[in-house]
């Protein structure tokens, strides 16, 4: 571990941590924290010995200049603090990196010294995973959890999943021995425009991180990113009769299966976030990020705080999700292309730097296992 600076002094903090690689479909996840960091602006405070945990001929270090002078920045994970104002103050410990090469459990050991000492209170983990969604319907976000009791408060599902996994199901199932309330949050990519970024999808998550900690998010640009995004792939399945056939099947089989969650408790919950997002405030209000100047957050390290013991070697985590696609029915561009590249890695042994990511099948089903092709499997 290299600590950058001090160790902050936080208020009611939650960790949001996302991995690129194979959790990360269209980079959705990485870019939603990445979101949080850069309209929060983070300060970090600390980062992992990329020694420790990356392979440099899968994720290789990269060289730039500083006014003449050649740096290297090394693959790792970063840890950065940031503080949304309002009435109620609170702070967020955002975890942003690539998956690890190897040592997984010393990874999530070390994460889990930070959450301890600094006192969070949930650990929220964002993924993306590849899936049976046409682009011209709401992205589905997937909550799951390890914890029974946290699964019925929150309204969550409670993982079933058995087979690999990646590092979000890793440090989920480590949260949980190390009595860390965790969640994670899934958003499925349509598996036939997965190349990153995928806006949409990261304004997905967003949405539901903000419904899940309370925060009211800014989200700049990205809702104007997301419609340009749509209008792009539609301009793009127009132009190929087969592919447009194929969207039109996923939105029917969508809009059935979907009917009827068309009202009730769905359409109150996006007119309860409708309201939140438009009521009037005297003054910075919940996700609006304070002035920058003085750390507010720096403290003598000596905090008194003890380690937590070291976790169990966790298990795997359910992903809920959309049924894979039988690639006969796809277009074929997307012969080939099934989610499990090799070229991305193994499961357990594979580096972050791959862009793969995840399918499902439907919800409280077990995923296919990977094949080769570009992205990843379907698991949380």
């Amino acid at each position: 571990m290299i600590e950058l600076e001090g160790v902050p002094e936080l208020i009611d903090p939650v960790m949001v941590a996302a991995f690129e690689g194979w959790n990360d479909a269209g980079d959705a996840a990485s870019t939603a924290v990445a979101h949080l960091d850069r309209e929060w602006k983070g300060e970090v405070f600390a980062a992992l010995d990329a020694e420790d945990y990356y392979d440099f001929q899968v994720n290789r270090p990269t060289v730039f200049l500083d006014n003449g002078v050649r740096k290297i920045t090394w693959p790792t994970t970063r840890l950065s603090v940031v503080r949304v104002g309002g009435d109620k103050p609170r702070d967020l410990v955002l975890v942003r990196g690539i998956e690890p090469s190897m040592r997984w459990r010393s990874f999530c050991n070390e994460l889990l010294a930070f959450a301890h000492e600094l006192g969070v209170e949930m650990v929220v983990i964002l993924g993306a995973l590849l899936g049976d969604t046409p682009h011209t319907r709401p992205v589905p976000v997937s909550g799951v959890t390890s914890d029974p009791d946290l699964a019925r408060t929150m309204d969550l599902e409670e993982t079933r999943y058995e087979g690999p996994t990646g590092i979000v199901g890793i440090l989920q199932e480590a949260c949980t021995h190390a009595g860390v309330p965790a969640v994670s949050l899934w958003a499925a990519v349509p598996h036939y425009v997965s190349q990153p970024p995928n806006p949409k999808a990261t304004l997905a998550l967003l949405n539901r991180l903000e419904d899940l900690i309370g925060l009211r998010i800014p989200l700049g640009e990205l809702p104007e990113d997301a419609r340009a995004w749509q209008v792009g792939v539609d301009q793009l399945a127009a132009e190929d009769s087969e592919v447009a056939e194929y969207v039109q099947t996923l939105e029917e089989a969508r809009d059935t299966a979907e009917l009827p969650e068309a009202s009730g408790e769905a359409i109150a919950r996006e007119f309860e976030r409708y309201l939140r997002r438009r009521e009037p405030g005297t003054g910075p209000g919940p996700g609006v990020a304070t002035d920058g100047g003085d750390s507010p957050f720096l403290r003598d390290s000596g905090s008194g705080r003890t380690r937590p013991p070291k976790p169990e070697q966790p298990g795997p985590e359910a992903v809920p999700g959309t049924e894979q696609p039988d690639p006969a029915q796809r277009p074929d561009a997307e012969q080939g292309a099934e989610p499990g590249a090799e070229a991305a890695g193994g499961p357990a042994e594979e580096s972050g730097g791959g862009r793969g990511a995840e399918s499902a099948k439907d919800p409280g089903t077990e995923p296919e296992p990977p094949v080769e092709g570009a992205g990843g499997d379907a698991e949380e």
